[in-house]
């Protein structure tokens, strides 16, 4: 058991996920507005649930969930998985490989949204 020394985040770690994922869906979907705040009923609503955000014993980034997107009263579930090799041992390293891995899962989202 290893207390972390650096693990000193600028907010909480649930809302940068939520402004990265925010941040990399707009980049990957041109022409979208993609926002943190509900804007009208009539537009399409992606919620998405981390059940895992971690490093593991074995040296692997672990990000886990499913989300859900209601499109025009349509839903789309989609569970993610990621298992992701980290490059070097450390909590630096760890936070790298997290930051990538839900960059990923974000091009994979985008993936299914854009027509």
């Amino acid at each position: 058991y290893v207390i972390a020394q650096n693990n000193l985040w600028a907010s909480p770690l649930d809302q940068q996920l939520q402004q990265t994922l925010v941040t990399n869906l707009s980049s990957a979907l041109p022409g979208w507005v993609v926002s943190s705040q509900p804007m009208s009923s009539e537009q399409d609503v992606l919620n998405v649930t981390i059940s895992g955000f971690h490093g593991r014993f074995d040296g692997k980034a672990i990000i886990r969930g499913e989300w859900v997107l209601n499109r025009q009263g349509r839903l789309i579930k989609r569970p993610f998985n990621l298992e992701l090799k980290q490059g070097e041992d450390g909590y630096d390293a760890l936070v790298r490989t997290l930051a990538q891995g839900w960059q990923q899962e974000a091009q994979a989202i985008a993936k299914v949204l854009s027509p």
